[in-house]
């Protein structure tokens, strides 16, 4: 019985350390089976951006408004006396001087009117002339006691009734002058004709309210736009300053190409209290016509210029829930995203007053795939030449 018992007690330590290596070996099994080690994190590649350095330069002080195109003057030229529309010496939309013929009414009504004036001036005339020839008589007969005094004096009042008479008729024929004249209608100012109004043939009145015509004058020509009220006090300085006419910019609302280049005129002479604006007035030279009536335009009112503006791409600024930012590429290629504060921009260049330093990148294209913390890299040469179409769709 003890040998039995003393050869059996070395195995059952060896049993044990068995069942413990199965047991860790099940339970490694079971954790590589159900739990798979996690793959090692993947590391996103760089977005492919394009970047342009804030700079420091000169930038114009600018405030931008709606303006429409107004001729400089405009003129409805009318008929001045009644009569029958002769004839019409234009063409529509023709440019004309000030002076040039462009209608003509039947003058034979005037012009007789005119003869009877003259006749009946020369008729006075000549009863003047006897009744003066009368009255030297008399003073003389009244020498001599020849004639009475009262016979004198009747004499003098014919002739200063006479000579009433002449100035009258004077009159009435420098009126019919004038009312003959106004048979030649005349252009007032020089500028472009629009449509005719009245053809030959039809009896004019000057009480017409529609005219025969009217004349633009285009060149120059005028842009009348607005600005909010918080900037009179800006433009009201800059006036102040200035000992000349400020500079206003005529821009093509699509292209955003400067049409004309002008000056200010106006500044109305109130605000719009239902509007909360203030209107102005430029005038531009427009020999190639490029500004017109009617047409809708930015006008771009310069004030002044920043000598040393931070400047960035207006294509880098975006907007944000809590305001404008750009994004600011790091030395290691990381982007940033930089909160910014601008003072205006013009010609797609924005001055930032808060947020940049000058030298750092900031991202024009490619940031709508950009995280805070991303890495980034340089757009090649070929991709960059139309990043906005692809920006857009990529939205």
């Amino acid at each position: 019985m003890n040998a039995q018992a003393t050869s059996s007690q070395p195995r059952s330590p060896l049993r044990w350390a068995i069942a413990l290596l199965l047991l860790l070996a099940l339970a490694w099994g079971v954790k590589v089976l159900f739990f798979p080690p996690a793959p090692p994190p993947r590391v996103a590649p760089p977005v492919p951006v394009r970047t342009a350095p804030v700079q420091t330069q000169a930038m114009p002080i600018t405030r931008n408004g709606l303006g429409k195109v107004l001729p400089a003057m405009s003129v409805t030229v009318r008929a001045r006396i009644d009569g029958q529309l002769d004839s019409v010496e234009f063409k529509e939309g023709q440019d004309v001087r000030a002076g040039q013929l462009l209608a003509q009414i039947d003058p034979r009504t005037f012009q007789a009117q005119l003869d009877q004036n003259l006749a009946q001036k020369a008729r006075d005339e000549a009863q003047l002339a006897n009744a003066r020839v009368d009255l030297t008589r008399y003073e003389e007969l009244i020498k001599e006691e020849a004639t009475t005094q009262q016979t004198l004096d009747t004499q003098r009042a014919l002739v200063r009734q006479l000579e009433a008479a002449v100035q009258t008729d004077e009159a009435q024929i420098a009126q019919a002058r004038v009312n003959l004249s106004y048979t030649r209608i005349h252009a007032p100012i020089s500028g472009r004709i629009g449509a005719r109004l009245v053809d030959p043939g039809n009896i004019v009145h000057a009480s017409d309210p529609g005219g025969l015509l009217v004349i633009n004058q285009i060149d120059p020509i005028a842009v009348q736009f607005t600005l909010p009220e918080s900037d009179f006090q800006a433009v009201n300085r800059a006036l102040n300053a200035s000992a000349t006419a400020l500079t206003v910019q005529a821009l093509d609302r699509d292209s955003r190409e400067v049409l004309a280049s002008g000056k200010l005129v106006l500044l109305n002479n109130q605000i719009d209290a239902g509007t909360g604006t203030i209107s102005l007035k430029a005038q531009f030279a427009n020999p190639e016509h490029k500004l017109w009536p009617g047409q809708s335009v930015d006008a771009r009112l310069i004030l002044g210029e920043r000598a040393q503006a931070l400047t960035v791409p207006t294509g880098a600024v975006q907007r944000g829930q809590s305001g404008l930012f750009v994004y600011v590429i790091e030395a290691d290629d990381t982007a940033r995203m930089q909160p910014i504060t601008l003072a205006d921009s013009d010609g797609g260049i924005a001055v930032v007053t808060e947020g940049l330093k000058d030298g750092e990148r900031v991202v024009i294209d490619g940031y709508y795939r950009l995280t805070p913390g991303g890495r980034a890299v340089e757009m090649p040469a070929a991709d960059a030449a139309a990043p906005a179409a692809t920006q857009e769709s990529a939205k």
